[in-house]
């Protein structure tokens, strides 16, 4: 069986972080693991308060997984500190998992901050090299490179921008953006775009964490990167149609509405081992 870690804050409601990325890894018949780097009290309506882990439990975790089921590919949600990034960063450089897919979250759905600000310079020089995909939303790209994005052609130049800070590929996501949901990927050399319905629901909750933990859960199984992604968004969007009106915020998206429908999909069953 592939197997996938993530490592991320949790998420005590189940929608987002390590909760979200833990029904996708089972989702797609990968087996999950993960390093929880900050606790989060959190509901669908509100972050309440965050507690990060020290630096040398979440060392501690990565290695704990490394050293006795390594990881096919590992997929990073939040880091909320420099120092939870640079902890994070020389772990994935000691043990060189070959697909690394980094969700650089900073907003909870509802928009309450999950990110120091002053840790974009760290994010940027310590982080995002390491990326085999970096799956920031229009949000975050404009964060990271300082733009205001728009339109189609402004996904694309911040797409360039942060390939350009070392990442071997970046998908820019359009669920920010007016019209239909397409998201912009660049390998350095040739963009892909990925366009999908835009389904007018306010259960999202988790959608970001969830896209990029299928991309990983994809990559473990041994799809290429395009389709992955491509796999990926179908997954997402599928979720989010059928999303759960659970709480009185954002509710979560439905991670096994498929799974429940036809079980494992066999293309999954032939490439899992």
């Amino acid at each position: 069986m592939q197997t996938a870690l993530t490592i991320a804050g949790s998420d005590c409601s189940g929608g987002a972080g390590v909760q979200a990325d833990l029904k996708t890894f089972s989702a797609h018949g990968v087996f999950g693991m993960s390093a929880i780097v900050s606790v989060v009290a959190e509901n669908t309506a509100k972050v309440i308060s965050i507690h990060d882990i020290p630096p040398n439990i979440i060392a501690d975790q990565i290695d704990a997984v490394f050293t006795d089921i390594p990881a096919d590919a590992v997929k990073v949600g939040m880091l909320s500190s420099p120092i939870c990034m640079e902890t994070v960063a020389e772990k994935l450089k000691q043990y060189q998992p070959k697909h690394v897919i980094i969700d650089p979250v900073m907003y909870a759905k509802n928009g309450c901050p999950l990110m120091d600000p002053s840790s974009i310079d760290t994010l940027i020089k310590t982080v995002i090299p390491l990326a085999t995909v970096l799956t920031p939303n229009i949000p975050e790209a404009e964060k990271i490179t300082g733009m205001t994005i728009t339109t189609l052609k402004d996904m694309e130049m911040a797409a360039t921008k942060i390939h350009a800070m070392g990442c071997k590929g970046v998908l820019v996501k359009g669920g920010h953006a007016t019209g239909a949901a397409t998201d912009v990927f660049f390998d350095g050399k040739t963009f892909s775009y990925y366009d999908a319905e835009r389904i007018h629901t306010k259960n999202t909750h988790g959608t970001g964490c969830t896209y990029s933990s299928a991309i990983a859960a994809n990559l473990a199984l041994g799809f290429d990167i395009e389709t992955a992604i491509a796999n990926s968004k179908e997954y997402v969007t599928t979720a989010i149609r059928h999303s759960l009106s659970l709480g009185k915020g954002c509710g979560p998206t439905h991670h096994f509405y498929d799974l429940y429908q036809k079980g494992l999909p066999e293309a999954i069953r032939k490439t899992a081992k």
